[in-house]
């Protein structure tokens, strides 16, 4: 989308984003040897992959966000479920694999999990981190889902080999 044609807030949130990044990773830095992060590939009945827009960040992404301090990869992903996208696991989720961020930071990791079996009483309303959210066919992304999104959907969805890094 050209510049002039974006919202006040999607161009602040443009100007904004890689030095947010910068400042977050810099205390990350410093907080916590490590950066882990989980993200899970939600498919419903149709195999459609839910996706979420943030508020702080461009492009649309697999739910999922930062493991706590103290926190189990399945609590955080638990967790992070909910909030984002109002879906509680009923299942196991399966772990399609853990893949370095580099683009973040050098320290960064995330976890993938597949989910199948989860209940959503409804989609969540925007708030001040989800902007959007949905179920999208795999062949009809919204056009700024993010490179490394896209692997991951690719990977699950069509059977390509994993790579190890995000994107």
């Amino acid at each position: 989308m050209p510049e002039t044609t974006k919202s006040l807030p999607q161009r602040l949130r443009s100007r904004m984003e890689p030095w947010l990044g910068r400042l977050f990773h810099l205390y990350w830095r410093f907080a916590r040897g490590m950066t882990l992060g989980v993200r899970a590939v939600v498919l419903d009945s149709e195999s459609r992959v839910f996706l979420v827009l943030h508020s702080y960040v461009a492009g649309w992404h697999l739910p999922g966000g930062g493991v706590e301090v103290g926190e189990s990869l399945p609590d955080s992903l638990k967790r992070e479920l909910w909030e984002e996208g109002r879906i509680e696991l009923v299942g196991e989720p399966v772990l399609h694999g853990v893949f370095f961020n580099s683009h973040v930071s050098i320290r960064d990791h995330v976890a993938v999990y597949v989910v199948r079996q989860y209940l959503q009483d409804r989609l969540p309303e925007p708030n001040r981190e989800i902007a959007a959210c949905g179920f999208f066919a795999a062949d009809d992304l919204p056009e700024d889902t993010t490179p490394g999104t896209r692997l991951r959907i690719a990977e699950v969805l069509m059977g390509k080999p994993p790579l190890a890094t995000w994107r």
